[in-house]
């Protein structure tokens, strides 16, 4: 079991990785809205159970990482998760 959770973070980890350049790709216009989006939504999914945190506190692809498994835990649709997510990063 502990080994099998292993090999699921690291592959996690390396999804993100490889995915953490996916927001480089965005326009500029579209990277401000998600923002906006993400910074109007960040109170209504993740302000119930966490404190605001800055975004420098973990890396792009940590919240990667981070964004997977609370769009899960939180039942976040995509776009919303997206949104979030780009608020995280961009909040550095």
């Amino acid at each position: 079991m502990k080994r099998t959770i292993i090999v699921l973070l690291l592959a996690i980890t390396a999804l993100g990785v490889c995915r953490s350049g996916l927001a480089e790709e965005t326009s500029k216009a579209e990277q401000r809205r998600l923002f906006r989006e993400g910074a109007r939504l960040w109170p209504v999914y993740c302000s119930q159970c966490h404190n605001a945190r800055p975004g420098s506190e973990f890396a792009p692809y940590q919240w990667n990482i981070i964004m997977m498994h609370m769009r899960t835990q939180a039942n976040l649709p995509a776009k919303d998760a997206q949104a979030v997510l780009e608020y995280l990063k961009a909040s550095r």
